[in-house]
């Protein structure tokens, strides 16, 4: 695996553990801590979210294929899926919950399509079935694991502990990405300055 690809999997790995933290939880907090909320309307807040992340995310891959900066493309997608679980902090009504999670798909229907592009430009030829496998174990496992612990930590101390966790998980995923930014950046930028004026 080169540098690239690592760094992509280690933000990951934080990014969707920390997401993790609340995966389990999310539905009893809009049933029991939301005005109007229910089982049904958490279903339609995971609706508005999985749709709003598809219609997004099929017209930016064909922008994010023509473009240099990816990595820029990733770290405002991700930053944005960040910025979510600090808003479950303030929300209280059933409505600011979808809004929450139309904010949720369009941060991860930036995010998802850069990363791939990313991930593709950079897996080892002839080791594209053991990366991936990596990857998905890493990811899976620190899931597994997170979702465990995010339910421990609602039940004592509470819904907005379990959120703030989840939100520093995805910035520190996000401030590994900031760090392929400026990498990509640096190695545009011979090119640039060769450029005749």
């Amino acid at each position: 695996m080169n540098r690239t690809t690592k760094l992509l999997m280690l933000s990951d790995i934080l990014v969707l553990t920390g997401l993790g933290l609340i995966q389990p939880i999310l539905a009893i907090f809009i049933n029991d801590g939301v005005a109007g909320g229910s089982v049904l309307s958490a279903g339609i807040a995971s609706t508005l979210f999985l749709v709003t992340k598809s219609l997004v995310q099929l017209p930016f891959g064909m922008y994010i294929d023509r473009v240099n900066n990816k990595s820029r493309w990733l770290l405002i997608g991700t930053s944005i899926v960040a910025c979510v679980p600090v808003m479950y902090i303030f929300i209280d009504s059933i409505h600011q919950v979808y809004i929450a999670e139309i904010i949720n798909g369009i941060g991860s229907g930036l995010a998802y399509p850069a990363w791939i592009a990313l991930w593709s430009a950079n897996v080892e030829r002839g080791s594209e079935g053991f990366e991936w496998s990596l990857y998905s174990t890493s990811t899976g496992l620190g899931t597994a694991f997170t979702a465990a612990v995010g339910a421990a930590i609602a039940s004592m101390l509470g819904f907005t502990a379990t959120f703030i966790f989840t939100s520093m998980m995805c910035l520190m995923g996000s401030g590994i990405i900031l760090m392929l930014d400026r990498e990509e950046r640096v190695a545009v930028k011979p090119f640039a300055s060769a450029t005749p004026l």
